[in-house]
C-alpha cells in the first residue's frame, strides 16, 4: 500500500508545472468569455441601429420623382377610321356595232373625244344604195298618192284605192327611215364625252351586230368604291364630304361628296359598297387606282383628352394620376373614342386640371413629385 501512495504522489508532483503553465491561458479564455464577447454583441447592436437609423432617414429625405403633366383644355375631338377604296370611272361604256359590215376608219386608243366624234365607220357603200333606193320608192309613193287623191274629187279611183296609196306611202316611208338610219349606224359615234381606253377593231376587220368597237370612260369625275362595316353605316349615312389620298400620286389630298350607299352586300364579309364622287379634271386619278377614305365616325367640339399611354390600371379601374400642388392621386376615369394617340375622357376630370403623362409608371397614390414640365397642349407633347 505505501508503494502505490508514493507512485501516486510523484505522479501529481510531476502534474503540478504543468497546471501551472496552463492557468494564464485559462485566464484569457475566461477573460473572452467574459468581457470580450459581450462587448462584441453590443457593437453589432449598436451598428445595427445606426443602420436601421440612417436608412430611415434617407427615405425620408429621398429625391422626388420627376414628373411632366398635361394641363386639360377643351378642344375639338374626332374619330375617324380609315378604310380603302378603288376609283372607278364614272361611265365606263362599251360600244357596239349596230349595223355589220367591213371598217374602213377606226380611232386611236387613249384619244380624249367629246360627245359626236367619229370613233369608227363601216363601209357605207351597201347602204347608201339601200337608202337611195327606199327614198326612190317613196317618193314615188308619195306622187302616185297626190294624183290618186286629185282622181278621188273626180270619182275617177275609188277610196280603196286612195287608202292602198296613202299606206304605200307609210310603207315606203318607214322603209326609207330605216335604211337612212342604217347608214347613219355606219358612222360610230361617242355618246359622250370621254376617253377611249380600248379598241377591239382594225381597219379591214368585219363586224357584226353587237360586236364591240371601243371602250370608252367618262373619267372627268371619278366614283371611289369603299367597303362600309356594318357598325359603321349609320355614320356614314350622315356625311355629306369625306377626305382621302391616293398612294399612287404621292398621297395627294383629295376631297369627295357622298354620292350614294349601297342597300344591300355583295361579299361575305357583308360590306355595304359607298360611292363618293371626286372630280377629276386633269385625268390624274385612274381607274382601279387605290385610295384611302377619312371617314368622320364622331366629334366632340369641346372635348377633353389625354394622352392614350397616360392611362393606367390600378385595382381593377383605369383612370389616371392627378396632379395638385405636388402631390399625385390616382382619378379612375371612363374613356370615350380615339383620336388618333389622343383618348377622349368622358369623365372623372374637369378643365384645367393637370394630368401626369410622364413617370406616371414608376409613381404610386398620394406620392409627393416634382414637376419638370407642363404642356398646355397635346401637340406639345411626343406620342
Amino acid at each position: 500500500m505505501e508503494s502505490k501512495t508514493g507512485k501516486s504522489s510523484s505522479f501529481f508532483k510531476s502534474l503540478l508545472p504543468l497546471i501551472w503553465r496552463a492557468i494564464p491561458f485559462a485566464a484569457v479564455l475566461v477573460v473572452i468569455v467574459l468581457v470580450i464577447l459581450p462587448l462584441n454583441k453590443k457593437i453589432a447592436a449598436k451598428k445595427a441601429d445606426l443602420q436601421a437609423l440612417r436608412l430611415k432617414q434617407t427615405g425620408d429625405h429621398r429625391a422626388l420623382t420627376n414628373v411632366t403633366t398635361l394641363e386639360l383644355v377643351p378642344q375639338m375631338l374626332t374619330e375617324k377610321i380609315s378604310l380603302p377604296g378603288v376609283a372607278k370611272p364614272w361611265i365606263s361604256l362599251e360600244v357596239v356595232s349596230e349595223v355589220k359590215g367591213k371598217v374602213i376608219r377606226k380611232i386611236d386608243q387613249g384619244r380624249q373625244v367629246k360627245k359626236g366624234d367619229i370613233l369608227a365607220v363601216i363601209d357605207q357603200r351597201d347602204y347608201q344604195n339601200s337608202y337611195d333606193s327606199a327614198l326612190a320608192s317613196y317618193e314615188t309613193a308619195l306622187i302616185n298618192k297626190k294624183r290618186f287623191a286629185a282622181l278621188s274629187g273626180k270619182q275617177f279611183v275609188t277610196q280603196s284605192q286612195l287608202d292602198d296609196a296613202a299606206a304605200r306611202v307609210k310603207t315606203t316611208r318607214a322603209a326609207m327611215e330605216n335604211a337612212k338610219l342604217n347608214l347613219e349606224r355606219c358612222t360610230i359615234r361617242a355618246s359622250m364625252n370621254g376617253v377611249v381606253d380600248r379598241t377591239y377593231i382594225e381597219p379591214g376587220s368585219f363586224l357584226a351586230v353587237g360586236d364591240p368597237v371601243v371602250k370608252l370612260l367618262k373619267m372627268d369625275k371619278l366614283k371611289i368604291e369603299v367597303g362600309i362595316p356594318e357598325s359603321d353605316v349609320d355614320a356614314v349615312r350622315k356625311l355629306t364630304a369625306f377626305d382621302m389620298t391616293i398612294d399612287a400620286l404621292g398621297n395627294k389630298p383629295y376631297q369627295g361628296e357622298f354620292h350614294y350607299l349601297y342597300k344591300s352586300t355583295d361579299s361575305m364579309a357583308r360590306l355595304y359598297t359607298l360611292e363618293i364622287q371626286v372630280d377629276n379634271e386633269d385625268l390624274q386619278i385612274l381607274p382601279d387606282m387605290f385610295v384611302r377614305v377619312s371617314v368622320v365616325k364622331n366629334t366632340d367640339p369641346q372635348g377633353l383628352a389625354v394622352p392614350m399611354y397616360s392611362l393606367v390600371s390600378l385595382k381593377n379601374q383605369t383612370g389616371v394620376f392627378v396632379e395638385k400642388q405636388g402631390m399625385v392621386h390616382f382619378r379612375p376615369v371612363r374613356t370615350g373614342f380615339q383620336d388618333g394617340w389622343k383618348t377622349q375622357i368622358v369623365q372623372g376630370l374637369e378643365p384645367q386640371e393637370h394630368v401626369v403623362v410622364m413617370g406616371h409608371r414608376i409613381i404610386e397614390d398620394g406620392e409627393k413629385v416634382n414637376v419638370t414640365a407642363t404642356a398646355k397642349t397635346m401637340e406639345g407633347l411626343n406620342p
